[in-house]
């Protein structure tokens, strides 16, 4: 552990502890709602017995997670396809750097991913606003889920920035564990997929070395997650449009938690995992800028590149890019009757919303061209 950190309130629980927190949830009332949930068929009995078979936490994501997160996907999703995994290693720890499109199922789809290639689970981040204590808090720590946390002055979170950074370092480093991590705070709102500065600044915080070998022993891999139908959408309008009326939108208490339960409901179409290559090469040109700043800047553009180039576009993209541009470019990749029902897809959300109807509308359209306008300008900018 690096000298100076006690990441005891921050990380997963140890191994050796899983089977303790298995049995402390099992008792929460919420542990059965869930069972019937996703197994309606399974008894009491047999859960408890299910949960006996909790050793550790690849055990938990084994007996639980996994078969939980397959449940998900194969009732709100019409297929999961996946890309790039012989880019990565098995041996190697990786910093998996990913849009951010739903608060549960974005990291959850890796996981499972993973361990269907044949790769170890990675670690995960976890926003304190979300970790409400109790049942919810103890699930995601034996998800090997670790605590990122949001508030305090700037002093404070700078601090905490510093202790974050040596966590994701000493996990990736010296425990040859991978990490998941958003490219930037909060879920994407309007389909424009962009990787924060802020986070690399964070990351290279607890860094010894130059600025490309502080990134390059962290092996980043950029991942993209796509799906057909945008997880939550209506509710992202929404929050757009009112921040649009207001200088600052404010989240109701339990919002973030009712949107992990929409984005696990909603049907989602087509869901599409790409997995990046590590920047490795990459990371070696940085070091031929003096400037800190360029190098950040030209990282997050490497990152960048990747996510746009990997993200699998669906006709509803393309419909979107050309109502957005008043054209038909990319009508070979669309049908009448596929155009038709996205419109009216759009009208029926619309119709649950408050606001002006044209507004939404192009806010709706905004959101599911931006993926297409991001890969046509990358190409072009090659």
């Amino acid at each position: 552990m690096p000298e100076n950190y006690n990441f005891e309130d921050i990380r997963p629980y140890y191994d050796h502890e899983a089977a303790a927190a298995m049995q402390n949830i099992k008792h929460d009332p919420l542990f059965m709602q869930l069972i019937n949930y996703l197994w309606p068929e399974m008894t009491q009995e047999e859960a408890f017995a299910k949960a006996l078979k909790v050793t550790d936490n690849m055990s938990f994501q084994l007996e639980f997670m996994h078969q939980a997160i397959r449940t998900i996907v194969s009732r709100s999703s019409t297929g999961l396809s996946c890309s790039g995994f012989e880019n990565i290693d098995p041996d190697h720890a990786y910093l998996f750097i990913a849009n951010h499109r739903d608060i549960l199922l974005d990291s959850a789809i890796l996981q499972i991913l993973l361990v269907e290639h044949g790769f170890k689970t990675s670690e995960i981040t976890f926003g304190n606003n979300l970790k409400q204590g109790g049942f919810i808090t103890e699930f995601g720590r034996l998800n090997r889920m670790f605590t990122v946390i949001r508030e305090g002055n700037s002093r404070e979170l700078y601090e905490i920035s510093q202790k974050l950074s040596a966590y994701i370092r000493h996990t990736i480093v010296e425990k040859n564990v991978s990490v998941w991590i958003a490219q930037r705070n909060g879920r994407t709102k309007d389909g424009n997929d962009l990787t924060q500065s802020g986070l690399l600044k964070m990351l290279n915080l607890s860094g010894k070395k130059t600025f490309s070998e502080n990134m390059k022993d962290l092996k980043i891999v950029p991942v993209s997650i796509s799906y057909e139908y945008e997880p939550c959408d209506s509710l992202k309008i929404q929050e757009l449009y009112l921040s649009s009326l207001h200088s600052k939108y404010v989240k109701a208490p339990g919002e973030d938690f009712n949107s992990i339960i929409a984005g696990v409901n909603q049907p989602k179409g087509r869901i599409h995992m790409a997995i990046g290559k590590p920047i490795v090469s990459e990371a070696d040109e940085l070091e031929k800028s003096t400037n800190e700043n360029e190098k950040i800047k030209n990282l997050v553009s490497f990152i960048d590149e990747q996510i746009y180039n990997n993200y699998k576009l669906w006709p509803v993209n393309y419909i979107a890019a050309d109502i957005a541009s008043d054209s038909t470019d990319f009508s070979f990749k669309y049908t009448p009757e596929e155009k038709e029902n996205f419109i009216k897809y759009i009208n029926q959300q619309i119709s649950t919303l408050k606001g002006e109807h044209p507004t939404l509308f192009n806010m709706f359209i905004t959101m599911y061209a931006n993926p297409v306008k991001n890969k046509v300008n990358q190409s072009v900018t090659n």
